[in-house]
């Protein structure tokens, strides 16, 4: 037999992975006996196989926990059992080896696991990725349909435009109302006002007959750049006093911010 074309013909591997026939496995057992250059190819092969699963085992980062699973699968399994009579010589005093045809079952699985827990990983992040976007979206989305919504009511020739000026209490707050005498819309634009305190707010009021009326309250800084208050059909001025939080069914007036007059008949 010319042994190195036996060797050459893959049977050395397909013996140590176990995907041999009967007959074959048998055969090479006994080939064994006689040519030691056969056995050094089997141990040569099985070193092979150690050192991929080594370096496979060690280079791949898993999860903590992913790793704990395969560690106590590695200690439980086959891997670490006495291997079968078909690894092993018969009347052989050679070293005991490892089933390899395990290591290359958990080797397999681990690949499959890392591969698997990459694609999650990359997929959560595409995800969150994608949450992001929408929401980016949807926040500008909104902001644009708040300009338009704003450049209608600039634009509307029913709508008085009344400059509110600051106080002496505040001589920086100022800020416009556009309001439509016709269908009694009040629309406030802040352009300057301090920022409160978390338990007090601005409040919007209209002067009817020297009276105020509630308008609403406000905060200094809000996310519309238009705000939509309380409607009325008259109003001789307009103002903003601080009040707690909530609002007040009277002015104080000793905080009153701003006062912007009307031009529009009563």
């Amino acid at each position: 037999m010319n042994i190195k074309e036996y060797i050459d013909s893959g049977i050395v591997e397909y013996v140590v992975l176990g995907l041999a026939k009967p007959q074959d496995r048998a055969e090479f057992e006994q080939l064994c006996i006689t040519y030691p250059e056969l056995v050094q190819a089997r141990e040569a092969f099985e070193a092979k196989l150690e050192d991929f699963y080594i370096q496979q085992t060690s280079t791949i980062v898993l999860p903590a926990e992913l790793r704990l699973r395969f560690t106590e699968a590695m200690e439980n399994s086959s891997i670490n059992q006495t291997p079968t009579k078909v690894f092993a010589m018969e009347n052989s005093n050679r070293p005991r080896r490892t089933n390899w045809l395990a290591v290359a079952s958990v080797i397999l699985l681990i690949a499959c696991a890392y591969f698997a827990y990459q694609f999650y990983s990359q997929n959560e992040t595409l995800k969150k990725a994608n949450a992001e976007l929408q929401q980016k979206a949807d926040s500008t989305d909104a902001i644009l349909q708040q300009i338009i919504a704003e450049q209608k009511v600039f634009k509307d020739s029913n709508v008085t435009v009344v400059s509110m000026e600051g106080t002496k209490v505040a001589p920086r707050s100022s800020a416009n109302v556009y309001w439509d005498s016709t269908n009694s819309s009040v629309f406030l634009v802040v352009k300057n006002m301090p920022k409160l305190p978390s338990d007090q707010q601005y409040q919007l009021w209209a002067l009817i007959d020297g009276k105020p009326k509630d308008l609403g309250v406000f905060d200094s800084e809000q996310e519309k750049l238009i705000l939509k208050m309380k409607g009325t059909q008259k109003a001789e001025a307009f103002a903003i006093t601080i009040e707690k939080k909530g609002g007040n069914p009277s002015p104080t007036l000793e905080k009153m911010q701003s006062l912007g007059k009307t031009k529009a008949p009563l």
